[in-house]
């Protein structure tokens, strides 16, 4: 064998080699936990199909049938255009109360949720006759209907009460739709010289998967959403105004007006430009799960090369400190103990949760590497002190990945303080005489 690949450069290159090596079984198991995270995913979606999918309610808002003409370039008539003007309220309350749980789907959880659904509405037959004397077409209030829009009208256990007016009215299905949502309407005919706003109020159950989402369709929209949920995602194009979340739950409300959203008080039906911007200006709540299993394999595998580096350098350090000799087949050895802990992590959260599997798999890893130190190294302290440190690295691994806001801090800091150890302890070391200590005495003044 060449001298050169005997030297401590040679060792240390190989070693890095072998390192990064290891990013090719770490690669596969990543690919792993992206696979099992769609596999979750789809399980969300067969308990949607059953349930209710994500939820988001808008309304109560009038559509009224207009009529305008079409004429050619000329001028001249050729037709007549039949069409919807969506008109808005003026404001709308609207109070849900979620009772959350949970659905099976094969060995896959998913937060589901059951609300009564409150919404109460005053819309001003002003904003019909405005928008009527300022439009080319001919409406027709007297066949208007009174609209409410559900993104899943599989989740819809039931209408308590609808009142228009304080009168009782009932909502069907219609043919029509705004943008993705479906459509539920009744008949409420207006009349343009009334200077009374028109009452309206609903009271519905509801049921959906992991989100609820509410449309701003008013000029002033006051939304409250309660659950004993203790850990809300607030999502949507609006955060709440007011919120209180503790561990009984949450307590969030909105306060949104026409001037925050894009589109305005009245539109025409066929209108696609203002239809797709319904969606993005939705806001509410989505049931976060922290920490969910494959968001924390995610952040241990984020970390995995580092903590297998490091591994590799505790037993270099023991090469060199003591005089022994590892063979890089025994460091590869060690990488592939060390890369099957996230394989076993994965597989074991899936069935028992991520900390009791955390705990599993570290120390199994940590057993079987100490273990294979003090034969290789023919010294039990060896193996003890190697397999501790490897126990304080996961240690260190599980504060990182549960630490989520400060996680970059807590990685940086112990990184420098590793960085600094090493320097500690190989201060003495003369590289040039192959990893063997000095026995030069430092200069003294």
């Amino acid at each position: 064998m060449p001298r050169w690949m005997q030297s401590m450069t040679a060792k240390v290159l190989g070693i890095a080699l072998l390192a990064l090596l290891m990013m090719i079984p770490l690669s596969q198991s990543d690919g792993l936990v992206r696979e099992r995270q769609a596999m979750r995913d789809t399980a969300a979606v067969r308990v949607a199909d059953g349930w209710g999918g994500p939820q988001t309610l808008g309304g109560l808002v009038l559509g009224v049938p207009t009529r305008d003409e079409v004429r050619d370039r000329d001028g001249k008539l050729v037709g007549m255009r039949d069409s919807t003007a969506i008109v808005l309220a003026d404001e709308l309350v609207t109070v849900a109360d979620l009772a959350v749980g949970e659905r099976r789907f094969g060995m896959y959880s998913v937060p589901v949720y059951t609300g009564e659904v409150t919404i109460h509405g005053r819309i001003l037959p002003a904003d019909v006759r405005r928008f009527a004397d300022a439009s080319t077409a001919r409406w027709d209030p007297a066949k208007a209907e009174l609209r409410l829009l559900v993104a899943d009208t599989r989740g819809l256990q039931g209408i308590t009460t609808l009142t228009v007016d304080g009168r009782t009215a009932t909502l069907a299905s219609s043919t029509a739709r705004m943008g993705p949502y479906t459509v539920l309407a009744t008949p409420l005919p207006i009349d343009p010289s009334r200077d009374v706003p028109v009452d309206v109020a609903i009271t519905l159950r509801i049921a959906g998967t992991e989100s609820f989402s509410v449309l701003p369709l008013a000029r002033s929209n006051d939304v409250r959403i309660r659950s004993p949920w203790a850990d809300p995602s607030f999502t949507g194009a609006l955060l709440p105004a007011r919120r209180s979340v503790t561990a009984k739950g949450f307590d969030a409300a909105w306060q949104v007006l026409d001037l925050n959203r894009a589109y305005g008080q009245q539109w025409d039906a066929a209108d696609g430009d203002v239809a797709r911007r319904l969606e993005p200006s939705a806001f509410g709540v989505k049931l976060y799960q922290p920490g969910g299993v494959y968001q924390q394999n995610d952040r241990a595998g984020k970390y995995a090369l580092l903590f297998i580096a490091l591994t590799f350098v505790a037993f270099f350090l023991f090469e060199v400190l003591k005089g022994l000799r590892l063979h890089p087949v025994q460091y590869l050895l060690i990488g592939a103990a060390m890369t099957s802990f996230y394989v076993l992590l994965l597989a074991l959260s899936e069935q028992i949760g991520f900390g009791p599997a955390y705990a599993v798999a570290a120390a199994t890893v940590v057993l079987i590497v100490g273990g294979y130190a003090m034969a290789v190294l023919r010294a039990r302290s060896a193996g003890c002190v190697l397999g501790g440190v490897l126990a304080l690295v996961y240690a260190i691994l599980y504060g990182l990945i549960g630490a989520e806001q400060y996680a970059l801090l807590i990685g940086s800091v112990v990184l420098v303080a590793v960085v600094a150890l090493l320097m500690y302890l190989t201060r003495r070391i003369d590289w040039y005489a192959h990893g063997v200590p000095s026995l030069t005495k430092p200069d003294t003044p």
